[in-house]
């Protein structure tokens, strides 16, 4: 039988461990533990006279004490470091700590440390669901452009919503497609019933691209994936931050219907798709087996078709 001491040792040991996993969650992880994370892909429909590296910034959640200027700035001058041929932010710039009340860093503040980003082929963005549920007028208009944009372009940062960009490197070209948001709207949806929740137009977008030129979509949330046609060499998204929480490779909460299919990382189906974890918090600040990263994806051509 225990006795009632060895009890009470085990009640506070375990809350010392639960102590230390909590402050280990939301300091420790979060801020401390930023990585660059590495992928050396060979894809189909590719040329495999293209080699391209691209550096992905995704879900910054700029806000204090989190995602500060300074730790931005410092973002930055690791990417340049990577020395990638072209730098895509693929959205999430704003906070979203919904049980939070954190200090408020401003969109042309966090827009202009972004604009000390560096690469031959250009820097490249797309907006995120948290650029459209913060702004209270593109919900109430229905559109944008939201200021979240406004601040992007006034750095010099082009954003591409349903649009798209051809780029070329040793005489070789290929596109970015940028998708708009596919959750724009979903605040308002009982506001304003029958309203699209998205600003996405996979379609519209694709038709700007010429047929067997090679493309790379920029999509923030990976839940289009199924959608994608397998002319897309490669989706770049975001979004889930790997579940933040991420146990053995499973994360239990994941913002996407699809589940743990599309949670954090590289999933090869009818094309390749990358999903980034992310550099900030959403909704809660913590992360736990899913530390901050920057992506630096490493492409050749010349993979078998499936």
């Amino acid at each position: 039988m225990i006795s009632r001491r060895r009890f009470l040792q085990w009640l506070l040991s375990l809350g010392f461990i639960g102590a230390a996993m909590s402050a280990y969650a939301v300091v420790v992880e979060p801020l401390w533990r930023q990585r660059v994370t590495r992928y050396d892909l060979k894809l189909r429909r590719w040329p495999a006279d293209l080699p391209l590296t691209v550096a992905v910034i995704s879900d910054l959640h700029a806000c204090k004490p989190w995602m500060e200027i300074e730790r931005i700035q410092s973002i930055v001058e690791q990417t340049n470091a990577l020395d990638a041929d072209v730098i895509v932010l693929l959205g999430d710039f704003v906070a979203g700590l919904r049980y939070y009340r954190t200090g408020l860093v401003a969109s042309d503040d966090w827009a202009k440390a972004l604009a000390g980003l560096k690469a031959p082929l250009g820097v490249h963005a797309i907006l995120g669901n948290h650029e459209w549920w913060s702004d209270a007028a593109a919900q109430r208009n229905g559109h944008g452009p939201t200021f979240g944009r406004l601040a992007l372009e006034r750095a010099g940062i082009p954003v591409y919503e349903n649009d798209v960009v051809r780029l070329a490197k040793s005489g070789r070209h290929f596109w970015l497609a940028g998708l708009g948001d596919q959750i724009a709207f979903q605040p308002s949806r009982r506001r304003y019933p029958g309203r699209r929740l998205g600003a996405d137009d996979l379609d519209g977008t694709l038709r700007k691209v010429p047929d067997g030129d090679p493309v790379i979509l920029l999509a923030h949330e990976p839940d289009i994936m199924p959608r994608v046609p397998e002319r897309v060499s490669l989706v770049l998204s975001g979004h889930t931050h790997g579940g933040q929480v991420r146990l053995f490779g499973w994360s239990p909460v994941v913002p996407s219907r699809y589940g743990n299919r599309y949670a954090y990382g590289h999933v090869r189906e009818q094309c390749d798709l990358i999903v980034s974890g992310g550099l900030g918090c959403s909704i809660a600040p913590v992360r736990f087996g899913m530390p901050p990263e920057i992506v630096l994806v490493s492409i050749t051509g010349g993979a078998p078709a499936a």
